[in-house]
């Protein structure tokens, strides 16, 4: 039952945007199509529902959690974790450095959420991260070095990885323009 719920919970992290993707509500409704459900707990599973899951925090989907608020700092117990994509989910608040206790990531993808603060110097220290992408955050202050500036054979990111947060600077961004009085 844990695999199915991970893997209910993976595709409603699509289908919580504003802008429902159809592709997306077919394979919802082609996966609960192919359950068992004997005690019809699964009723409110229908295309409908689909389009526009959640209303804030309420989920129309029973068993189903809407993904806003901050990320859980408690991530950092999932060990073995590769992949961390938590795009588009209007997520907020702070990104938890504790994710760096994911030592095998090697995709964080947090793009178009509402992320505050600065990033967090540790996850420069995950050797294995190849894909970063915090764009269209509201982050703020430096780029950590070891995010921006990598060296040896760790991948580089480049700037739009970074864009789209207004007050994150330091490089690979290009300088930011100085107001003129």
């Amino acid at each position: 039952m844990g695999f199915w719920l991970v893997l209910v919970f993976t595709l409603l992290t699509c289908t919580s945007v504003s802008v429902s993707d159809p592709s997306d509500e077919a394979c919802l409704a082609h996966f609960t199509q192919s359950l068992k459900d004997p005690t019809n707990s699964l009723q409110n599973w229908t295309r409908p529902n689909f389009a526009n899951p959640c209303n804030g925090f309420t989920s129309y989907l029973p068993g189903a959690t809407c993904n806003n608020g901050p990320i859980p700092a408690d991530l950092q117990s999932l060990v073995n974790l590769a992949v961390l994509n938590l795009s588009s989910n209007r997520l907020d608040g702070e990104i938890p450095p504790q994710i760096t206790m994911c030592a095998y990531l090697n995709v964080i993808d947090l793009h178009d959420n509402f992320l505050s603060g600065q990033i967090p110097q540790q996850l420069g220290l995950l050797v294995r991260l190849s894909t970063f992408d915090v764009s269209n955050n509201k982050l703020t202050g430096p780029i950590p070095v070891s995010l921006g500036n990598r060296s040896g054979n760790l991948p580089r990111f480049n700037a739009t990885s970074f864009l789209g947060n207004k007050d994150l600077f330091g490089y690979p961004l290009p300088p930011m323009k100085t107001k003129g009085y």
